[in-house]
């Protein structure tokens, strides 16, 4: 027999799990679907474990450097099998918070996979209802299709099942690895080719070399990082390629043969890698698999669901937040969405998102950090002649001693009729940190004099962003 909610929504990541427990703090009945732990790919698979191994990676730098100031410190290795044990650990409890969360804010967590029926109507292959205690009580892990299965009837139903890594279409690439192998393996090889030159291809790239593996990354393009201010993805290469990274452009692989473990990467060129693993970090997708979607009639463009600035798709009650939109897949952006989605339909609290003005960060070695145009995007809009561009690049002080590591560089793009800042960019420790602060004022609409009258605190690496020359 169907059971009845208000909202049923699919997927338990940051988007559905912000628009589920805010919509039930307004009183409705709301039932949330997952077929795999609880949290979705920020906290499973993404920015929480990748974010504790760049943490452990970065102590090979402070180890170094740490005899300059007076630490007498002996050989050192680090136990990747440790680190690993670790993070995974972590992520269970955080699984197992975040159902306890649902089960506190009165949400049904339900375990399967979800497809549509008809518009109203989704069912759930091995699906348990859970909820009635105070810890969830459902086991982790998805169901095999068909086990068993349940129907639910909801009023409004809300897509929220996130993205998945995407395997490159060559021979042999279901030995390597994607994105979310990584986090369940449990020791690891010598040495990695990395393909890609997005953010997760060069986060990896330096976790991976700051763990001590020979790495190697191939990038089908001429740069890295696509889409960041050129500059700041130069000075990440740069950072990279002195620390060891081999970075080879214009080169994609053509095929992956061997066994786990020991295998062999044939570049178009012909020229063959020897590896102990190859991880793809050759972008994303929507998981649309398997929603059945065309039984509700929401449309689909190209991979993607279309919606309106409310989140509402071509059917009426049927919304989506997150990934699956594929507009700006970044964690705080699926929250923000779904809890938008929340107010405005439950709690008549009706706002939009703002696309506009979104901090990002690579968490690199260095760090880099955005938030506002790049200096190509601000040519482009205001042309060449109406921008100025205010920089600082050195050596931070936490390296005077030790006498190496690369130099920070710090960004302004302003616009020079209204002397507005319409970008603040960074490379360098604690960048995401310091951007996070100067997003509220770009925000706000700062201009370069508003940042010029603020007062220096010294020393520190951001004054630099008040105290450079207009």
């Amino acid at each position: 027999m169907a059971s009845p909610f208000d909202l049923v929504v699919l997927g338990a990541g940051s988007g559905g799990l912000a628009a589920a427990k805010r919509a039930a703090s307004y009183g409705a009945k709301v039932a949330i679907i997952e077929g795999d732990r609880v949290g979705g790919t920020c906290v499973i698979r993404g920015c929480v474990p990748k974010k504790l191994l760049v943490y452990g990676s970065g102590f090979r730098h402070s180890l170094r450097d740490a005899a300059s100031y007076g630490w007498e410190v002996g050989p050192a290795r680090c136990d990747a099998s440790v680190l690993l044990a670790n993070v995974a650990a972590e992520v269970d409890r955080l699984d197992l918070l975040h159902r306890e969360l649902l089960a506190k804010a009165g949400v049904s967590l339900i375990q399967g996979w979800g497809r549509f029926l008809d518009a109203h109507t989704v069912e759930v292959s091995g699906g348990e209802l859970s909820g009635s205690d105070e810890t969830g009580g459902v086991e982790t892990g998805g169901a095999e299709p068909g086990s068993t299965s349940q129907q639910l009837v909801g009023e409004r139903i809300l897509i929220a099942v996130g993205g998945r890594p995407k395997r490159p279409d060559i021979a042999g690439a279901e030995l390597g690895w994607i994105s979310d192998d990584l986090f369940l393996q449990r020791q690891l090889p010598s040495r990695v080719v990395i393909v890609g030159a997005g953010f997760i291809a060069c986060e990896f790239a330096c976790i991976l070399r700051g763990l001590g593996l020979a790495v190697t990354q191939l990038v089908r393009g001429d740069h890295l990082l696509r889409g960041f201010d050129r500059e700041l993805s130069a000075a990440v290469q740069e950072a990279m390629q002195a620390d060891g990274i081999e970075i080879r452009f214009a080169h994609s692989p053509a095929a992956i043969s061997g066994e786990p473990g020991d295998l062999t990467v044939t570049t178009q060129s012909g020229e063959q890698l020897a590896c102990g693993a190859v991880i793809l970090a050759t972008g994303r997708r929507p998981f649309l698999a398997g929603l059945d979607l065309e039984a509700a009639g929401v449309a689909i463009e190209g991979h993607r669901i279309p919606v309106s600035p409310d989140q509402v798709t071509n059917v009426p009650h049927i919304y989506a937040v997150g990934d699956v939109t594929d507009r700006i897949n970044l964690t705080p952006v699926a929250v923000d969405e779904g809890r938008a989605f929340a107010d405005t339909v439950y709690g008549l609290k009706p706002r939009r998102v703002n696309h506009q003005l979104v901090a990002s960060a690579v968490f690199s070695d260095p760090e880099l950090a955005s938030v506002g145009l790049s200096e190509e995007e601000a040519i482009e809009r205001y042309g060449e002649e109406s921008i100025r561009i205010h920089r600082a690049r050195f050596r931070p002080m936490a390296q005077a001693l030790p006498k190496r590591g690369p130099r920070v560089l710090l960004k302004l793009v302003v616009e020079g009729r209204s002397d507005k800042v319409l970008g603040c960019h960074m490379v360098g420790d604690h960048a995401a940190e310091i951007i996070q602060m100067a997003a509220i004022a770009i925000g706000m609409g700062a201009t370069k004099a508003d940042f010029d009258r603020t007062m220096a605190l010294h020393p520190t690496v951001a004054e630099e962003f008040v105290t450079m020359p207009s």
